[in-house]
């Protein structure tokens, strides 16, 4: 599996289930693939979490969802694969942007926070489901690159939040 047919399977999953159960029905189409392309799918996955793991990413994460821990910045970007390949590169281009995405402008309105942790495990769940066998450990390698220093600061500081993400620091009161 490459990321265009990941991509393609996340869209597939979008147009066939509500917006909570994205992963899921991903990982039900998953399932019915040969074992190979399943256990494949979970490396393309850990490549994306990687490539989104982007100090501008969390803290736009952080503004978004009042606060953001490790393990709360692995479940917002599982949040945001679910919302389809445009709008994790968008968001990866321009972490501000995620400002007029309808689900954010919502999650403002309603005090709603973002995350899907199940995302993370879309692979894992379509393994099982297809060999009745756990997926193979060595059938992924997860490396997540260093943060950008220059956003190295307290995600607290409204004002600098405000400078680097205005748009999100608006529509979120983050002051």
């Amino acid at each position: 599996m490459d990321k265009q047919t990941f991509w393609k399977l996340i869209e597939t999953a979008r147009a066939d289930a509500e917006p909570q159960g994205v992963a899921a029905r991903a990982a039900q189409l998953l399932a019915d693939n040969p074992e190979a392309e399943i256990a494949a799918a979970q490396q393309v996955l850990w490549d994306l979490l990687a490539e989104s793991y982007r100090a501008p990413l969390w803290a736009a994460a952080y503004v978004i969802n009042g606060g953001c821990s490790d393990d709360g910045f692995d479940y917002f970007r599982g949040w945001l694969l679910t919302q389809g390949q445009e709008a994790f590169e968008t968001a990866l281009a321009d972490p501000d942007s995620l400002a007029a995405h309808p689900a954010v402008r919502e999650a403002a309105a309603q005090g709603l926070e973002l995350w899907d942790e199940s995302a993370l495990s879309i692979a894992w769940t379509a393994y099982g489901t297809g060999t009745g066998r756990e997926l193979p450990a060595d059938s992924f390698t997860i490396s997540y690159p260093a943060l950008d220093p220059s956003w190295d600061f307290d995600f607290d500081d409204s004002e600098e939040m405000a400078a680097r993400l205005p748009r999100l620091s608006a529509l979120f009161d983050y002051s």
